[in-house]
């Protein structure tokens, strides 16, 4: 199977080469190639990695120097069920572009970009410690109809192979089609999360420990209601990686 997929993923990149030329698809100027998720080196060099100091529980960047761990206002007002959660970069410019023109505009070249970002960043946290699964964010069956693809489920794909982590995209599922998320206030967001996932039954969670996974990181709401779902049915610890992070 894997030499299936390996040698799908070649012809596809190989049809690429013929629609889109070897031309970046962000800055549409300069020379970028499908292993690269036609993204030009220029283009990379703009993604902005997030360093230390950050918020220990939600990895909200601080700008200033810190010499103690702080937690921001927003994990001091909302009771999140994750213990920690982290991003690659922050999501601006050519990160937050590749992000949306994946998810609405099925840019699948993208893909591989935006899981590097994922894997360079999470894969050697992630190897130091002892995680059971990763488990992507779900979407309700009728935005997985529209969209045809779960985003989350791609990336944490990545992950899971880069770090033997197993993936499990059984356990955890959304019953909910709740409104989208990008207009609403973080209070409201929460009351829109609420209930809106479950656990499937006969799903063996007991004492595990989790890694969630999903695109972008803003208030912890999404998240958060996942990491609940979960630790209900029993699991230890729920951790969070994003590709992007809003600020």
């Amino acid at each position: 199977m894997r030499r299936v997929a390996l040698s799908l993923r070649c012809w596809f990149n190989a049809g690429l080469g013929l629609i889109y030329p070897e031309t970046c698809q962000l800055c549409r100027v300069r020379r970028a190639e499908p292993r690269d998720g036609l993204v030009c080196p220029q283009c990379w060099a703009q993604v902005r990695f997030i360093r230390p100091p950050f918020c220990e529980r939600c990895g909200l960047p601080f700008h200033g120097d810190l010499t103690t761990t702080f937690e921001c206002a927003n994990c001091r007002e909302m009771k999140l069920h994750f213990s920690s959660a982290r991003s690659a970069a922050v999501a601006r410019s050519v990160v937050l572009e590749a992000i949306h023109r994946f998810k609405y505009s099925h840019s699948l070249w993208f893909e591989d970009f935006l899981a590097g970002l994922l894997v360079r960043e999470a894969a050697p946290v992630l190897q130091k410690e002892d995680w059971d699964c990763i488990a992507p964010v779900p979407l309700h069956p009728l935005k997985l109809r529209e969209r045809e693809f779960n985003q989350a489920e791609r990336l944490a794909a990545h992950l899971s192979r880069a770090t033997n982590i197993p993936l499990d995209c059984k356990s955890l599922r959304r019953i909910a089609p709740t409104a989208t998320q990008t207009r609403l206030a973080r209070t409201q967001r929460a009351a829109n999360m609420r209930n809106a996932f479950a656990v499937c039954k006969g799903a063996q969670l007991d004492g595990q420990r989790i890694v969630l996974v999903d695109d972008v990181f803003t208030t912890g709401a999404t998240t958060s209601a996942c990491a609940e779902a979960l630790r209900k049915a029993g699991a230890a610890d729920v951790c969070v990686w994003t590709v992007a992070r809003g600020i």
